[in-house]
Order: structure tokens, then sequence, then C-alpha cells
């Protein structure tokens, strides 16, 4: 896996969004019997799932996983609040707030070592110690 790159974290953050937009449509859709909200989750779940595959490539797929996940259910819960679907609380707010920051942490974080030798940075099974 190759260091990962501006565009490359651009990508997540596009695919996190539109993962709210999906979460937000599948909520609007009334369980696939509205045409526009399905539509629109139908596209928006292809393409957020499509750009976190590329994400991939250059993130670990558990910073990149955590990334998308966390940024699209503070978006979700966000916009479910801002538009009076949910009840906002400063208690709330602080949760979402750390959401956000663990995810920005995250991407803080340095990656691993990138001149280690392939079979260091994903072991085999027979390497992985059994529990």
């Amino acid at each position: 896996m190759s260091r990962p790159s501006a565009i490359s974290w651009t990508i997540l953050l596009a695919s996190a969004v539109l993962e709210a937009v999906w979460a937000t449509a599948l909520g609007l859709s009334d369980g696939f019997t509205r045409p526009l909200p399905t539509a629109v989750f139908a596209v928006s779940a292809a393409l957020s799932m499509a750009g976190l595959g590329v994400a991939v490539k250059r993130i670990p797929l558990g910073t990149a996983y955590a990334v998308w996940v966390g940024i699209g259910a503070a978006l979700t819960v966000g916009w479910a609040m801002a538009t009076g679907v949910e009840p906002a609380s400063p208690l709330k707010l602080l949760f979402i707030a750390g959401i956000v920051g663990c995810a920005a942490g995250l991407k803080l974080l340095p990656a691993g070592n990138p001149d280690a030798p392939e079979a260091e940075k994903f072991p085999s099974p027979a390497q992985t110690p059994s529990v």
C-alpha cells in the first residue's frame, strides 16, 4: 500500500458526505416506496461505496472505514438536528464533535512503516497467532 495522498483523503471525505446523503435518503424513501428518495439513495450509496473502495487503495482499511462511518454518521445526525427531525442538545453536540475529533485524529496519525516488507504489513494466516 502506498502512502496516502491528499486526493485519497478528499475522496474518502466526499464518500463520507455521500454516506450521509444515502442514509438520509433511505429514511425519506419510506421503505423504498417513494421514487425520488429511493433513486437518491441508490445513486449516492453506489458512489459512496465506490469512493470508499478507491480511498482504501492508499488509506488503511480500518482507518478509512472508521473515518467514513464517523463523518457520515456525524453529518447524518447533524442534518437531522438542523432540519428538526431529531432534537439537538448540548451533550449530543459534544458527542458528535467527539466522533469528528476522533476521525480527524485518525487522519493525523502517521501511516505504518512504509519501508516495512510486504509480509510484515499483511501477515499470512500462518504468522497470525491463534486465539
